[in-house]
């Protein structure tokens, strides 16, 4: 009976999977004809206040909005459905992508797709100008933003940068005296068992993943992987666009490095090429930018078989959404009181800064990594790369042309430039 009378709701949530297009920023407007106009299942003003409430939280906004939706509606039960079905179309596609490309000769298809590497960086791009104009907007973060992307470019490599960062950068802004705007509503009553959950399952994901490497246990990799997941969707700030940067440190620098190849140590990798393929292949399709934890968690898992990336696609779901779940059902309820927090008012206007500057150092970093430190590149090859980053970028941020056109233009040039040999 409890998910007869929520069918109508359900099905409009998968409606919606199968046609959000654009990230957290387009989704909203989706989410407001749907939700607010159509089914009227909340008012524009509580749609309003989900989506500024989650884009101040860690993980995916998009997610946590439409969970906070199903909260509303239905309690933790419908929640949680409306999870799984929200992320199902796209995490599933994204792993099908991604067995496909380990076990069959995509070449042919794969080459069209070239330009998708410098495509998605003109995206990470776009994003951190729109950003940029609302997070900087006095002296202090400004610095932020410039230390943030300095040490970025520097500690690119070392897989705690980005959170030691934030977490610099919420320091810095809390020496500031910002005052906190009066808030008339009371706070509501705390419910910690979300929050027991979410320490619980990272301290025991790092546990678990710690023990497997030391110990070198038969199925190590699917701890790690977990822990990896589970730790990026505990620190993104800012949405796929700051995922993307991390999960490329872990999985394609990382791997590299000197130290990490003299310890000869088996950790998960990805080949760049295919990474980048991926993360541009995700914002062609509607869903979360998030599902593309799926395609990498297949990738890492390839020489375990079609059985093997089934699991890494599903573990790795798991980890980089569960966080984002967890996290705002904790933090609504105490919505009101937080925002008397001095401590916690004031971070977040050097986490926002600090996010921004990030973004630019990652995208600095990528496309330094793709056009000019691959070998065999010619002078035309290389015009054509930054062409179509510095024209994906114009074309979102100047005339807001929809994502899934963006990729579609990107991949018919890829096309016909395969026809001519003396370029690609």
């Amino acid at each position: 009976m409890y998910l007869l009378r929520h069918i109508p709701f359900l099905k409009a949530v998968f409606q919606h999977s199968l046609t959000a297009f654009g990230g957290p920023q387009v989704n909203i407007g989706l989410l407001q004809h749907r939700f607010v106009e159509k089914r009227k299942d909340i008012t524009s003003e509580e749609l309003m206040e989900y989506n500024a409430f989650c884009q101040l939280l860690p993980g995916a906004s998009s997610t946590q909005t439409i969970v906070l939706i199903a909260f509303k509606r239905g309690g933790f039960p419908l929640a949680l459905i409306t999870l799984l079905i929200w992320i199902l179309p796209a995490t599933s596609f994204m792993a099908s992508l991604a067995i496909a490309y380990t076990h069959f000769d995509l070449q042919p298809v794969l080459k069209t797709l070239h330009l998708l590497q410098p495509m998605v960086i003109g995206f990470i791009a776009s994003a951190t100008y729109l950003l940029y104009k609302k997070a900087i907007r006095n002296t202090i973060t400004l610095f932020v933003f410039a230390f943030a992307c300095i040490l970025t470019l520097i500690g690119f490599k070392t897989p705690w940068t980005i959170p030691v960062v934030i977490v610099l950068a919420g320091i810095v802004t809390n020496f500031s005296n910002k005052r906190i705007p009066d808030q008339g509503a009371a706070p509501k009553k705390i419910k910690w068992v979300h929050l027991h959950l979410f320490i619980l399952f990272f301290l025991t994901a790092g546990f678990l993943s710690e023990q497997a490497t030391r110990q070198n246990w038969e199925h190590r990799k699917v701890y790690n992987l977990f822990e990896n997941n589970y730790r990026f969707g505990s620190f993104v700030f800012g949405g796929g666009d700051v995922l993307i940067p991390m999960m490329y440190e872990q999985y394609v620098t990382r791997p590299n490095t000197d130290r990490v190849k003299e310890s000869k140590r088996d950790v998960l990798k990805i080949n760049s090429a295919a990474f980048l393929t991926g993360s541009g292949i995700v914002r062609a399709i509607p869903g979360p930018i998030f599902s593309i934890a799926s395609f990498t968690g297949a990738l890492a898992l390839k020489e375990k078989g079609i059985g093997g990336q089934i699991i890494g696609a599903v573990v790795a779901s798991i980890g980089v959404f569960l966080p984002s779940f967890l996290i705002v059902l904790f933090f609504f309820p105490i919505w009101q009181k937080l925002k008397k927090y001095a401590l916690f008012y004031r971070s977040l206007e050097g986490i926002y800064a600090a996010v921004v500057g990030i973004m630019l150092g990652a995208t600095l970093y990528l496309l330094k990594d793709i056009v000019f430190d691959l070998g065999g590149l010619t002078g035309i090859n290389i015009g054509v790369y930054l062409l179509v980053f510095c024209t994906t970028a114009i074309v979102l941020v100047r005339y807001k042309v929809a994502p899934q056109w963006v990729v579609l233009g990107t991949i018919l040039l890829g096309a016909l430039l395969t026809l001519w040999p003396s370029i690609f």
